[in-house]
């Protein structure tokens, strides 16, 4: 399980950190604050608007500045941008990342009944 562990995740580690930092990168965008005026011009509905029985209507958000990329983050998130083989490519870093949490945990509990069989302290680390 150690070999794979390791082998894995030199290869697919490169891409959980680019899944990791464009979803970071897609929450700032969403919770970047934006200008008072903007948010002033969104609340108000266009004239004549009226919203239809039953459905939820939310005013626009504004867009400008950080809100703009979240499109453009979530396309480089999902791997949409680079086409199937780049949705593939996320959905495998997503079953890595599945994959290297079960098999670390395992490795952990190997590790620690390794340790408590040769009578040595029960720690929760050890170097």
């Amino acid at each position: 399980m150690r070999k794979w562990h390791r082998w894995l995740s030199i290869f697919f580690g490169i891409f959980i950190l680019w899944i990791a930092i464009t979803g970071v990168l897609s929450q700032v965008a969403v919770l970047w604050p934006s200008g008072a005026a903007a948010e002033q011009v969104a609340a108000s509905p266009p004239p004549g608007f009226v919203c239809p029985e039953g459905w939820r209507c939310m005013p626009p958000r504004p867009q400008g500045g950080m809100r703009s990329l979240v499109g453009l983050f979530h396309h480089l998130h999902s791997g949409e941008s680079f086409g199937p083989v780049g949705t593939v490519i996320s959905v495998l870093s997503g079953l890595a990342l599945v994959f290297f949490s079960f098999s670390g945990i395992w490795l952990y509990v190997q590790m620690w009944r390794f340790r408590s069989k040769r009578a040595l302290a029960p720690r929760w680390f050890w170097k």
